[in-house]
């Protein structure tokens, strides 16, 4: 305890009580939102003795499904920023996470999309670089030496799948394990701490063999197969550390077998060291107290067992916060359409009850993120439920969102991570007599019912403490705090640490992790301290005042660079026409840090080298895609999941595809040449404008193509027209998407052009096959002239630069993944608008919608549109356009007219036109109106034909930015205006 000066003191009267029976809490007696409620955190409670189940190891993130997929791209394109990024989460004294989970890919989609497999045949040598997981942990290892990594598995590689099939496949799936395992030793200097032998998410823990793997692992001796890469001098010492690695067993979701069986069989109980379980906070109940299924999980935790050995218990995956919470602060969810600030069911502050729950009513000391990082395309299933988004690897944009400051409540108060072998490492323990979580649900919680949240966690010494409370409703929640049999030392006064959302006209970020006061307690020995509404609190006995680490902001979000290179893809440049290229080579890349000797150093390795092949900015969904030489030892782009390894068990089951590039491409010409070395055939597809999903078929318009020569052509997955080219070993293939015209060619020959009714206007490019060897190469995206190749930058529809007037819904809590950061406004009130600051020459307004509403449209105060019609839209589509307006700085007001209007986000669209645009269409409309008299016309429809005449003129006076859509509209609208005005006399124009 330090003793240095402290702010001021505050006190609080009225208490009530609280049970204790056997480290299990009694909730207490129902409370009023007027009721304080007491927390005694006594000496005697907290277990210095119990090394495992009750020490607080924080924070761990799952690596899977390609969620870390492009941190390798951020490590290469913005070193800088990718090594804050671990700095921020793995590092200092005090570390947010201590663990990094891997999920063995297999190649096949388990959720947002692949990870590699580590071997893709049984000869193969294992490769961990593949693994963006892999690395992850060597780097997260060079902040933090003590780290924890574990694997599991979910869908193994075939070659082990045909085996396990038949009931003979231990050895396989071993060897799969052991490989990668020692690989991942060799390459980057660490062993692995924990191995789940069983499925992720089994119902049915496979105890056989577990035990049967626990064995294999003890009793194995040879480390000097070649196959593993191990020098001589290291077989020992990897020997040794193999040894010691432990099991971690069920990783169950909606089922919670593996502790009541651990507790019936010693062999079982003695052979698992931790134990964890997926998205609930809740223990079992069923049975007779004492029961083998009666709170299996906190007997396991607290040691009140019949082996008197205590067992980590993990939340070993769950979420994080859905979204982001600078956009959510601003919903409408709350009393009488008040926001719930940081707080709501998927909010940050939702996250941190789960933690408190999750122990409270299972005893859980650890929780693992699914994700922490997304570092994957939005669109993908799940998409917005991390801790840092990391999706624009070009630009270095990182977004770092306010639940890291929630979560910091629990890590930077305390001593977190395992404890040594010695107890000796001062691991603060949890105490769950101070303890308790009456909040509402067992997977999404809704604190609003007021009930107490809190969670206290111990140094094993008994000279600090911290107590996190969380008050996730609309009402002040007082506590009253105690400290009996603890040495708190001469000066025993309680820092309180506050995170909630703004005040008043603050800024968004003014109440994040801010020391908020200083208590001591009263005569009567109690703290005291008013929570207040939606907000968490750390109330700590450590002095934290003065602690730079502890005051430390997180890193600013750049802008969100567009994706736009040069023939290179490497250098940003928007004076070309190139939007990206890759031909795969990479000789523009220059070498990359990657951490090593258990993070003792990083190693300067060659950009392929150092990412296992992967190619640069693509996101697998399922497939084997890694760069390879050809026959003339060229790099080009394989996709080598064949017929041999074919997946049967995936959970998304597609062909093979994977994505690239920028969801705020519009106009592009996208090129790619293929071929197909497989002697069995196969197929190969180039897609364009994928927004949303994870099959070729999720690209708006894609081509497929076999060596025989036969083509189709899809919109989504319909089939819009075919045909037969001669059959060849390889094609050039290209999608040009210009407006609602779509061409495709065929070795630089149009065969198909298509006009869509509904287009869908932006996304990325997709590259698929079939489930043989097919090979790309000379990828190039390019611009077209005479139109807008991007949207320049997007707003959430919860941004606070968006105003709203009149009645809207705005939604954030339980939001569908595929809106854009899980929310939405919504309104079917005739007069509700909102308007939206925007830089470009026009804006989409994007959000599912069925077509009914019926807009007023101003541009910088005038009228530009009058009862404008909206599109039937899918989620991430433009339910209204506007084009040609100068490009700049404007305002656009948006009035509902009639109908229902659904807003997710807006895009301003880019001025990077080249080339000149034939602006005849304007001038043709310019001279069939004439030259209409104002004096002859009413003021009303006057005021919509003049704005519309004067954006004409200054179209064809040559106007910065216009592009051909822009020229469509301005004539359409000039033409409407025209047919709309009235004469004074009553009759309209001619």
């Amino acid at each position: 305890m330090g003793t240095q000066r402290r702010l001021s003191w505050r006190s609080l009267a009225a208490a009530t009580t609280m049970a204790l029976a056997v480290g299990v809490i009694i909730a207490p007696a129902a409370h009023t939102a007027d009721d304080p409620v007491e927390v005694v955190v006594d000496g005697g409670d907290v277990r210095a003795d119990n090394v495992n189940g009750l020490t607080y190891k924080g924070l761990g993130v799952l690596s899977c499904n390609s969620t870390s997929n492009l941190l390798i791209d951020y490590k290469a394109e913005h070193p800088g920023r990718y090594w804050q990024l671990i700095r921020v989460l793995f590092g200092g004294r005090a570390p947010l996470i201590n663990h990094v989970k891997i999920e063995m890919g297999s190649d096949t989609n388990t959720s947002t999309g692949s990870d590699p497999a580590t071997m893709r045949t049984a000869d193969e040598l294992a490769d961990a670089s593949r693994s963006p997981g892999f690395q992850l942990a060597a780097d997260a290892k060079k902040v933090n030496p003590k780290l924890k990594v574990s694997i599991l598995r979910w869908v193994m590689p075939q070659w082990v799948q045909n085996e396990w099939n038949k009931g003979t496949g231990a050895d396989e799936m071993y060897k799969w394990y052991k490989e990668t395992i020692l690989d991942a030793y060799e390459k980057y200097g660490y062993m692995v701490d924990y191995v789940d032998p069983d499925t992720n998410e089994t119902r049915d823990p496979d105890e056989a063999f577990i035990k049967w793997y626990k064995n294999a692992i003890l009793t194995d001796t040879d480390f000097a197969d070649p196959r593993y890469g191990i020098p001589a001098a290291k077989r020992e010492k990897a020997e040794k550390a193999y040894h010691n690695i432990k099991i971690i067993a069920a990783d169950e979701n909606n089922t919670l077998n593996i502790g009541p069986s651990m507790l019936s069989d010693a062999e079982l109980f003695g052979i698992v060291d931790a134990v964890g379980y997926h998205y609930t906070t809740e223990d079992r109940h069923d049975g007779p107290v004492g029961s083998d299924t009666n709170l299996p999980y906190t007997r396991l935790a607290t040691g009140e067992n019949k082996y008197d050995e205590d067992k980590e218990v993990w939340y070993s995956e769950g979420t994080a916060s859905f979204g982001y919470t600078d956009y959510r602060v601003n919903n409408t969810e709350g009393a009488n359409g008040a926001s719930t600030g940081i707080g709501g069911v998927q909010s940050a502050l939702d996250l941190a009850n789960r933690s408190v729950k999750s122990y409270a009513n299972s005893k859980r000391t650890h929780y693992i993120f699914q994700p922490a990082i997304g570092s994957f395309y939005e669109g993908a299933q799940y998409s917005h439920k991390e801790l840092v988004s990391a999706r624009d690897p070009w630009s270095g944009y990182l977004h770092y969102d306010a639940a890291l400051y929630v979560m910091q409540h629990f890590t930077q108060f305390a001593r977190t991570g395992w404890e040594n072998d010695t107890n000796t490492a001062g691991i603060w323990r949890t105490v769950p007599e101070a303890s308790y979580s009456g909040v509402s649900g067992t997977v999404d919680l809704d604190g609003s019912n007021g009930a107490p949240s809190y969670m206290t966690l111990a140094d094993p010494r008994k000279k600090d403490f911290s107590t996190i409370v969380v008050n996730d409703s609309y009402q002040p929640k007082s506590y009253r705090i105690k400290a009996e049999n603890m040495r708190l030392g001469s000066d025993p006064t309680m820092e309180i640490w506050e995170t909630r959302g703004p005040d008043a006209g603050r800024p968004y970020d003014a109440n994040f992790k801010r020391l908020a006061g200083e208590i001591r307690p009263g005569g009567d020995g109690y703290y005291t301290y008013t929570v207040k509404p939606r907000s968490i609190v750390t109330l700590t006995t450590l002095d934290k005042s003065h602690d730079k680490a502890t005051k430390q902001r997180l890193p600013e979000s750049r802008d969100r660079t567009v994706l736009d290179t040069d023939a290179t893809g490497k250098k940003h440049n928007t004076r070309d026409n190139v939007l990206y290229a890759d031909d795969f080579g990479y000789e523009e890349e220059g070498k990359v840090q990657v951490g090593t000797g258990n993070g003792a150093h990083k190693a300067s390795q060659p950009y392929l080298r150092s990412r296992g092949n992967q190619p640069r900015y693509m996101v697998d969904q399922t497939g084997a895609w890694e760069v390879g030489e050809d026959a003339s030892g060229n790099n080009v782009l394989y996709q080598y999941m064949d017929q041999s390894m074919k997946d049967t068990g995936a959970w998304n089951r597609n062909t093979p595809n994977t994505t690239v590039g920028d969801f705020r491409w519009e106009n592009y010409r996208a090129t790619v040449d293929v071929s197909f070395p497989d002697p069995d055939g196969g197929l190969a597809a180039l897609g364009v404008r994928q927004q949303k999903g994870m099959a070729i078929s999720d690209a708006a318009y894609n081509v497929r193509i076999g060596p025989a020569g036969a083509w189709t052509f899809y919109e989504y997955g319909t089939a819009v027209a075919s045909g037969t080219v001669a059959a060849s070993d390889s094609y050039r293939l290209a999608i040009e998407a210009k407006g609602a015209t779509i061409t495709t060619y065929i070795d630089g020959k149009a065969v198909s052009t298509y006009q869509d009714p509904t287009p869908q206007t932006e996304g990325r490019v997709k590259l698929g096959t079939g489930f043989h060897k097919t090979a790309f190469d000379n990828l190039k995206v390019e611009k077209i002239d005479g139109y807008a190749p991007y949207a320049r930058a997007q707003l959430d529809n919860m941004d606070s630069s968006v105003t709203y007037d009149g009645t809207w819904n705005r939604n954030a809590a339980l939001g569908d993944a595929m809106d854009w950061y899980r929310s939405t406004s919504t309104s079917t009130t005739a007069g509700a608008s909102f308007t939206v600051p925007f830089t470009g020459t026009g804006i989409d307004v994007i959000g599912g919608n069925n077509g009914t509403a019926v807009l007023d449209v101003y541009v910088d105060g005038k009228l530009i549109a009058r009862d404008a019609k909206t599109a039937v839209t899918d989620k991430r589509l433009a339910t209204y356009a506007l084009r040609g307006l100068p490009d700049g700085a404007h305002t656009a007001r948006f009035v509902l007219k009639s109908g229902k209007i659904v807003l997710d986000a807006f895009n301003a669209i880019s001025g990077d036109v080249d080339s000149t645009v034939d602006t005849t269409p304007i001038r043709g409309a310019l001279e069939k109106i004439g030259r209409p008299a104002r004096a002859d016309y009413t003021a009303g429809s006057w005021a919509l034909f003049d704005s519309a005449s004067s954006a004409a003129k200054a179209a064809v006076a040559g106007q910065k930015g216009l592009d051909a859509i822009g020229v469509e509209q301005i004539t359409d609208r000039l033409e409407e205006a025209h047919d709309r005005l009235v004469r004074k006399d009553g009759t309209a124009a001619q």
